[in-house]
């Protein structure tokens, strides 16, 4: 009887399939990645606000009502803070620089309506309300005046943006400063309006896109 061989595993054969644990990204493109999730999640923030917003537009023969809370960007209850009046001091005691470098201080524009627009160059919302921002600034010169906080994009980027929309108001880089997005927060999407009194008080905080009639609505009732 002859013996039968032997079935055995080919060594080479199981290294060669065996899976390779792929070598770790370098530190520069881990940070890449988390700056893009951060982004994308500000995007979803912001598309889902839009969209409740604009349902809200769409519902209805009434429309939009300016005077209802902002809808919630991860559908839950809506924040109390948010579009609301506010008694609380205004804190401007903020200096920012603007997109040429400048600092601009936030506390010299007291005794003028101001709006604070925080938005970014990503976001459409944000680009649909810049021209209603540029005529309302451009109605209004002598008692208002709008300030484009952008949250987290460059001098470099934010130049050639401003030039394209010719933006008549000052652009202001609010990319790592915290301590802003804090005093004026949270912010649940973008872009984030915030009305402020003559006296330097908060009138109003609007979350989600508006219309050039919601802003003037606003400023008006601050005259």
């Amino acid at each position: 009887m002859q013996n039968e061989p032997l079935d055995v595993p080919d060594r080479a054969t199981d290294a060669a399939s065996s899976p390779v644990p792929s070598p770790a990204p370098p530190a520069s493109e881990q940070g890449g990645a988390a700056e893009g999730r951060r982004r994308k999640a500000w995007l979803g923030m912001t598309a889902v606000a839009a969209a409740l917003v604009l349902l809200a537009l769409l519902s209805g023969p009434d429309g939009f009502d300016p005077d209802a809370p902002p809808p919630p960007a991860d559908g839950g209850a809506a924040n109390p803070d948010d579009d609301a009046t506010a008694s609380e001091v205004s804190p401007l005691n903020f200096t920012l620089k603007d997109m040429n470098g400048v600092d601009v201080s936030l506390e010299s524009f007291k005794g003028k309506v101001i709006l604070l627009n925080f938005w970014a160059t990503w976001c459409g919302p944000c680009r649909v309300e810049i021209p209603s921002l540029i005529e309302l600034q451009r109605q209004y010169a002598g008692d208002l005046v709008v300030l484009g906080v952008s949250v987290d994009d460059t001098a470099e980027k934010l130049k050639p943006y401003a030039a394209e929309l010719k933006m008549n108001y000052p652009v202001l880089v609010g990319t790592g400063r915290q301590d802003v997005q804090d005093a004026y927060g949270p912010f649940w999407g973008l872009p984030v309006t915030v009305f402020v009194a003559r006296d330097g008080r908060i009138h109003k905080k609007h979350t989600g896109i508006a219309s050039k009639e919601q802003f003037e609505h606003e400023i008006r009732l601050l005259l």
